[in-house]
């Protein structure tokens, strides 16, 4: 893992696209991670990319809130789908959330992505709500939660 740098914006950007590709067919538009300018989220280095023999793999955004960590996005190459990648990029939320002291790592979903809430309630997040999406009109968001215990 390490941290997304300028020059890999457009790899960013190509793989966002490839990943949530189904997700855009289910939803009848993209996906809010797939519109995002992600030049900001690097220079707030809140990006870190997973790579595989020299090939990017997979990403996730991940956001420091004063009192949890936030998932914008967790992305995996196509090519790279079915080996556990997004495991380990929840995995890798886990322990930073845990080295930056905070108690849980949070993130929201679409409603009709079931296969990504059973995923994550597997996992061990627990829904919190759901509310109308504030940016696509008709689309519900599914808020989930998972303590991780604060790192000594």
């Amino acid at each position: 893992m390490r941290l997304a740098r300028s020059e890999d914006l457009s790899a960013i950007v190509a793989l966002t696209i490839e990943a949530y590709a189904p997700y855009t067919a289910l939803l009848g538009a993209p996906p809010i991670p797939v519109t995002e300018d992600y030049a900001p989220c690097i220079e707030r280095g809140e990006i870190w990319l997973l790579e595989s023999g020299g090939e990017l793999a997979g990403l996730i955004v991940l956001e420091r809130h004063p009192d949890h960590a936030m998932i914008f996005s967790v992305a995996v190459a196509p090519a790279f789908q079915g080996k556990k990648l997004g495991l380990r990029l929840l995995n890798f939320a886990d322990e930073q959330a845990r080295s930056w002291h905070l108690p849980e790592v949070r993130l929201y979903t679409n409603s009709r992505m079931e296969r990504n809430i059973a995923l994550y309630s597997v996992y061990g997040y627990r829904e919190t709500g759901r509310r109308p999406n504030p940016y696509r009109p008709g689309w519900t968001v599914v808020d989930m939660t998972k303590p991780v215990g604060k790192a000594a």
